[in-house]
């Protein structure tokens, strides 16, 4: 067995995780950033929007801008509001920052998979790409290996609640600058919805397998509902889908010397499901309190989880409020007023609502 030593072990290279390399490299740190996947951000599992505050990460990927968003209701009604953000080619997102973690001096393997743990947890059983076994010892650990993260189950904790995705691109037939969200008993758990992009579209929905087993069926008759509009074409160009978290922030943050970033923390918010941003903040911050760590300043992953807290955790809690408020109410009548939904969804000024 082949064996190696790291300031810092990084498991996953999606946003968080290549936001953590970067900046624990930056700091002078030696880095070792593993990902399963055979090629950094394929399969594309998002909707691929991001907020306007992450436009100096998007450079490199950005495909066209959004500016409104259009709820609609189970009624038919429909609401725009001002939505502002960037459609990015989430593969060259993810990408881009990985490049730049290279840049850094982090060490980046792809078809690397994290297998145990050895030493009292000081150190980590990887298989490469070859089905070569390696142990990596490290003084910190950065999960940052999505909903299902494998450190997570490793070390025994619970497994974040999740709900489904299923995605397909579709061609689009005229330019479109506003995102469309369909709030329907259809999608239990979920909603339904259309993010353009440039040429094409994004069409999805979330709902939890604990309501529905079958997410083709309803999927493909929005697909066919919004063609009729003219707005997209019939073909179907890609296919994609997965889990999100959806139960909020996950407690603790930081378990001995390893810290959970991103979707392995539990960020994404509940509710819309939105996680880019969330990612890269808690990946910055991850990789800033390695170097601290590392550099013997007590409390650093304390802090790191404070700070994770400070900025999250309100608004992942009224999100999760709001989603247990939704799940009791699912395929009853109420799941088809709109009233229901306005108290549900972010666009609404009911959301907010004590």
């Amino acid at each position: 067995m082949n064996a190696s030593a790291f300031d810092v072990l990084i498991v996953g290279l999606g946003p968080a995780g290549t936001s953590a390399a970067i900046k624990a490299a930056e700091a002078g740190l030696s880095v070792l950033a593993i990902d399963k996947r055979r090629k950094l951000g394929c399969p594309v599992q998002c909707a691929e929007f991001v907020p306007l505050p992450m436009g100096r990460y998007a450079r490199p990927a950005l495909v066209q801008r959004i500016e409104g968003m259009r709820s609609i209701l189970p009624s038919g009604a429909c609401e725009r509001s001002d939505f502002p953000g960037l459609m990015v080619d989430r593969a060259l997102f993810d990408q881009a920052l990985a490049t730049e973690a290279s840049k850094a001096g982090a060490l980046l393997r792809v078809h690397t998979a994290l297998k145990g743990f050895d030493d009292g947890g000081q150190a980590a059983i990887l298989r490469g790409p070859d089905g070569g076994i390696e142990r990596a010892q490290y003084r910190v650990l950065i999960a940052a290996d999505g909903p299902h993260s494998t450190v997570a189950r490793a070390i025994g904790l619970a497994p974040l609640e999740t709900v489904e995705t299923r995605q397909y691109q579709m061609p689009l037939l005229r330019p479109y600058a506003d995102t469309d969200i369909w709030l329907s008993d259809d999608y239990p758990g979920g909603y339904g919805w259309l993010f353009p992009k440039g040429e094409v579209a994004n069409v999805g929905i979330g709902a939890s397998l604990r309501l529905v087993t079958d997410l083709k069926a309803p999927l493909e008759r929005l697909c066919a509902n919004v063609a009729r509009t003219g707005v997209i074409g019939r073909e179907i160009l890609a296919r994609t889908g997965g889990a999100i978290p959806v139960g909020g922030m996950r407690h603790p943050l930081v378990h001995g010397n390893i810290m959970f970033a991103g979707d392995a923390a539990g960020l994404t918010h509940p509710i819309t499901g939105a996680g880019i941003a969330s990612a890269v903040i808690s990946g910055e911050r991850a990789g800033q309190a390695a170097a601290e760590y590392v550099a013997g300043q007590d409390g650093a992953l304390a802090r790191f989880a404070e700070d994770i807290r400070d900025e999250f955790e309100d608004s992942l809690m009224r999100a999760v409020a709001r989603r247990r408020w939704l799940m009791e109410r699912w395929h009853t009548p109420a799941a088809h007023m709109d009233a229901t939904h306005k108290r549900g969804w972010v666009a609404f000024r009911e959301y907010f609502a004590a």
